[in-house]
C-alpha cells in the first residue's frame, strides 16, 4: 500500500495561483509506473475529477472546467506529482486529493475515483472573492 501526502494548499484570492505537491512513499513501488490523479471535493458536493497524468508522465488528462488553467507534472526521481493551479475561482474552494494507481489505466478510467486504490488525506484550497 502506498502513502500519499499532499502539501501546498492554502488561502488565495480569486485569480491567484497555488501549486500542490503529492509525495508518494511506501514499500516496493516504482514511481515511474504510477498513474497519478487529482480530485477535489467541495463542501456538500461529490468528489470530482480534476486531472491525471499517466506513467511516466507522457500524457495528461484534465476536466473541462480546468483546461488551460491547471497543469499537471511529476518528478519521478523525487516520487512527487504536482498540480499547478492558475486563475483560481471561488467556486474551486475544496479539499484537493491526489491518488495513485500502480496498474495500467485505460484513458476512460483516469477520471474515475474507482480507478485509484491509494489516496492522500487532502489539502484544503480556499479561494476568496
Amino acid at each position: 500500500q502506498l502513502q500519499l501526502a499532499e502539501s501546498g494548499g492554502g488561502l488565495v484570492q480569486a485569480g491567484g495561483s497555488l501549486r500542490l505537491a503529492c509525495v508518494v512513499s511506501g514499500q516496493k513501488f516504482n514511481m515511474y509506473m504510477l498513474a497519478m490523479g487529482w480530485f477535489r471535493q467541495a463542501p456538500g458536493k461529490e468528489r470530482e475529477f480534476v486531472g491525471a497524468i499517466s506513467p511516466p508522465g507522457s500524457t495528461t488528462y484534465y476536466a473541462d472546467s480546468v483546461k488551460g488553467r491547471f497543469a499537471l507534472s511529476r518528478n519521478n526521481a523525487e516520487n512527487t506529482a504536482y498540480l499547478q493551479m492558475d486563475d483560481l475561482k471561488p467556486e474551486e474552494t475544496a479539499v484537493y486529493y491526489c491518488a495513485a494507481a500502480d496498474r495500467p489505466l485505460f484513458a476512460d478510467t483516469y477520471p474515475r475515483i474507482s480507478g485509484y486504490p491509494d489516496w492522500g488525506q487532502g489539502a484544503q484550497v480556499t479561494v476568496s472573492t
